[in-house]
């Protein structure tokens, strides 16, 4: 359907009208050259040009033309499989193939009338039907949430899911529903008799132990209708595939719903990746004894960065940074004060000094020895610090202080710092951050340095450094010029509710600082150590040349070797200046790796070791839980169907009368001056008014 409309009043077509039959009546009726023509000829030639010269004016008006598309669409019905490990087991061969063949019937029935969606999920939520039941975990609220994503404002008709109720990720699927309004059908898989089974629940353990050290686990079993069973807990150590007893505890199955905790004490005595397992000894009439042992890994490391933080006097800086930097295990962190420190300052490998020397505490032989051992320092200073000692103690810049007090100023980033790298969100946050007390004077820096920082006094952006980054005859050492960043912890908790965005500037500056320098020309790391079976593993690596800049000009492989013996080889890819490698998910394992690229005649390699870990989370509870599919589906407005009802939700759905197409009608206006056939008919009009006159010789 279309109607025109205009930009101006429509009695100004009467205009364009009457100017038509004015321009026909001078030129056809008050012309005496016309007397000598036949009654009828000047009535059409000025029926021409009147409706000519009306069509043309009318144009002036912007006429527009709107156009109503009127479009109807079906109900959009989402059938959605859980493809989790825990639906697969409940299943013999028969059953599955008689439970795939109904699915496809019922995929066929939907797909007559409504317009289906069919997705597996999981941990993901993924297109199609998947019937191999491989995924590790079952995220049901996710399906919910990225359903309603997906259809959002569309006519989404109903959801079909298929699952046994089991979840282990994600919040309660009543609360991921929530938001959807549209019913939720749901067929009814898996077993909801107890059965008799021993489970090595679950293993609470560090990651990172240290060599030499003792770690705790803690294992929790539990027992279903199991009463009056004895079993043995055994934890063992896997080194090549072959298990080592380290410890073992009896269990007694006091009642059927049976739980209890285990603790055992390991000692770390061997560095890198380690593989544990935890099992217990089977008992009789178990269902399945696929879950009565579970493997975990620890990364034992042969060291720990002692860190010293020593003090003027006590600070509220000096808890927010160690707070800061207790979250990484790799740090032991010392805290000080000038005044009693009688330590040993060879034992540490990066120092704090918050606020000195200081004119009551110059503690040169402490930083004598410091500078003796190379070890990195990093001054923050504040109005206790001795200006003059701290220009002659550290190289970066010099500070000629021209008052008694300090100066508030706040966080300026600067955009040529190249010794790390900063999210977008850090750089978002330092600009928001409340002011600092800095010294008050004219600073001058040197060319040893980089700065991250400048200061920034009121609204007036200064060069004058804030946080300066550097190296002088191979030690490296940095000058935070302010005092106060503890009030930068709490603002970032008061606007992100987390100190994520304080906690990446300490750590990566401190990172940077304490970090030896790598001098190898081809290395290659891993964003960590232990990987989980159902996550890819990713390989970056990076080439440098004599000038030690990037360089990615020769092929680069690598070489993954797994515990059990086979080897993956793989090349990797370039990216603008380096290398990456995506290879994809590993069985379950210990792994070494080697990379190898050659570069003007000469070869490179670097190696390292990562290790796979098992996800048994399906393994834990086989159950099925039922009752949350009928609470969803009865919350919801649908209906629970058991398998073999299949047929019968097909028919259900077809002959529900909430399900009906929806009419969309949208419009679009254009205007009439972009249809060309309005000016190829003005243009015919006077070309046919030209043709009669010259035809009859008035021209």
């Amino acid at each position: 359907m279309e109607n025109i409309t205009f930009q101006y009043p429509t009695y100004f077509l009467f205009g364009c009208l009457l100017l038509g039959l004015l321009y026909a009546f001078l030129m056809y009726f008050r012309a005496k050259t016309n007397k000598d023509w036949k009654s009828w000829l000047p009535i059409l030639l000025g029926f021409l040009r009147t409706f000519a010269i009306t069509l043309l004016a009318s144009l002036l008006l912007s006429p527009l033309i709107k156009s109503f598309i009127t479009e109807s669409k079906n109900p959009v019905i989402v059938l959605a499989q859980d493809a989790s490990e825990s639906v697969g087991k409940s299943f013999s061969e028969s059953e599955l193939d008689a439970y795939v063949a109904d699915l496809k019937k019922l995929e066929q029935q939907l797909d007559e009338k409504f317009e289906l969606k069919t997705y597996s999920f999981g941990k993901d939520l993924r297109e199609g039907l998947d019937t191999s039941f491989n995924d590790k975990v079952t995220n049901i609220s996710k399906l919910f949430k990225e359903v309603e994503e997906l259809y959002d404002n569309q006519n989404l008709g109903a959801i079909v899911m298929a699952t046994d109720g089991i979840y282990n990720e994600g919040s309660s699927p009543l609360y991921g529903a929530a938001k959807l309004g549209t019913p939720v059908y749901t067929i009814a898989l898996g077993d909801t008799t107890p059965q008799k089974d021993l489970i090595a629940k679950r293993v609470l353990h560090n990651n990172i132990a240290y060599l030499g050290d003792k770690f705790s686990i803690q294992v929790d079993v539990a027992a279903r209708n199991l009463v009056g069973q004895n079993s043995t807990l055994t934890v063992s150590k896997i080194v090549d595939g072959k298990a080592t007893k380290i410890d073992s505890k009896s269990i007694r199955i006091n009642k059927n719903d049976f739980f209890a905790t285990k603790e055992f004490i390991i000692d770390a005595n061997r560095a890198g990746i380690q593989r544990y397992r935890v099992s217990l000894s089977p008992v009789a009439d178990e269902s399945t004894r696929s879950n009565n042992s579970k493997d975990f890994f620890v990364d034992v490391l042969d060291a720990r960065q002692k860190i010293l933080i020593l003090a003027e006097s006590p600070h509220p800086d000096i808890t927010a940074i160690k707070q800061s930097l207790t979250a990484n295990k790799n740090y032991d962190i010392t805290v000080d004060y000038a005044k009693d420190f009688k330590g040993n300052v060879g034992e540490y490998n990066f120092a704090i000094l918050h606020q000195i020397p200081s004119k009551r505490y110059p503690v040169a032989s402490v930083i004598n020895n410091l500078n003796k051992n190379k070890t990195p320092i990093w001054y923050i200073l504040g109005e206790q610090t001795s200006i003059p000692q701290i220009n002659q103690r550290q190289p970066l810049f010099s500070i000629k202080a021209t008052g008694a007090k300090g100066n508030e100023v706040t966080a300026d980033l600067t955009t040529n710092f190249n010794l790390f790298n900063i999210t977008d969100g850090l750089k978002n946050a330092v600009e928001k951050y409340p002011p600092l007390i800095a010294a008050f004077g004219e600073y001058t820096t040197s060319s040893i340095g980089e700065v991250l920082l400048n200061q920034k006094i009121g609204r007036v952006e200064t060069k004058y450094p804030l946080l300066s980054i550097g190296e002088k005859d191979g030690t490296k050492i940095g000058v935070l010029a302010g005092e106060g960043i503890w009030r930068w912890r709490l603002f970032d908790f008061l606007q992100n509710e987390n100190h994520d965005h304080f906690d990446e500037l300490i750590s990566k500056t401190v990172q940077y600082l304490s970090l030896k320098e790598d001098k190898r020309k081809f290395r290659t790391s891993l964003a960590k150590n232990i990987f989980k079976e159902n996550e890819p593993v990713f390989f970056d690596a990076e080439l440098y040349n004599q000038s030690y800049q990037l360089i990615n000009t020769p092929e680069a492989t690598i070489n993954v070797n797994s515990s059990a013996g086979k080897q993956y080889n793989f090349t990797f890819s370039k990216t603008t200046k380096a290398y990456s490698l995506k290879a994809g998910i590993l069985p379950v394992g210990n792994y070494t790796y080697k990379a190898k690229t050659n570069f003007n005649g000469e070869a490179y390699s670097s190696s390292g070791q990562f290790s796979v870990e098992p996800i048994q989370l399906e393994l834990f509870n086989t159950t099925a839980d039922h009752g949350i599919l009928n609470l969803i589906s009865e919350k919801f407005g649908g209906k629970v169907y058991a398998p073999s009802q299949i047929q019968s939700l097909g028919e259900a759905l077809h002959n529900s009368s909430k399900l009906k197409p929806i009419i969309y009608q949208s419009s679009s206006t254009k205007s009439v001056i972009d249809y060309k056939w309005i000016a190829l008919l003005a243009l015919a009009l006077l070309t046919i008014e030209w043709i009669i006159r010259r035809y009859f010789g008035t021209y």
